[in-house]
């Protein structure tokens, strides 16, 4: 597929509008920068790595480049996920890596002004508040936007630094 980041890049740049990739875990809907995406792919096997979290479901051979893929409905806890013709991989490159991000579909590219992004309320989420940039709103529409630079670093995936090594 096209990288969508090089065409988001350029739009809007100065005004502080974001572009954001909406993707679904369950029945509520999350958003990412569009530029940390690489690509996106359907969801194939990976080959799991023993002795490493559930949510790390293994890595895929890409092009020559070991990534290492997490599944975001089991890191979040939202129950067993199923694999089916919706399921896709996103394919990240956030500091120079790759990896991948498992999620029950994508939809669309959705554009958000700052007026438009909203703080995340204090409440008891399977996604710590740490890792939300805020809940953007397209009139009914809602996105958690999740700071996936800060969740995929963050220590509690730090294992994918070793797996991908």
């Amino acid at each position: 597929m096209t990288n969508p980041a090089a065409a988001a890049a350029e739009t809007h740049a100065d005004e502080g509008v974001r572009e954001y990739l909406a993707f679904t875990l369950g029945r509520e809907e999350y958003g990412i920068d569009i530029l940390r995406v690489q690509e996106i792919r359907g969801y194939e096997s990976v080959t799991r790595i023993a002795n490493t979290p559930d949510f790390i479901k293994g890595v895929m051979n890409l092009r020559g480049t070991i990534v290492p893929v997490v599944d975001m409905r089991l890191k979040f806890r939202l129950g067993e996920p199923t694999y089916d013709q919706f399921t896709v991989v996103i394919v990240l490159n956030i500091g120079g890596r790759v990896m991948g991000m498992v999620v029950d579909s994508v939809s669309d590219v959705t554009t958000l002004t700052p007026g438009q992004v909203h703080v995340a309320p204090e409440v008891g989420t399977a996604l710590d508040n740490q890792y939300l940039i805020g809940l953007g709103t397209l009139g009914e529409r809602m996105l958690i936007l999740v700071d996936i630079d800060k969740l995929m670093n963050s220590t509690d995936m730090g294992l994918i630094e070793g797996i991908a090594a």
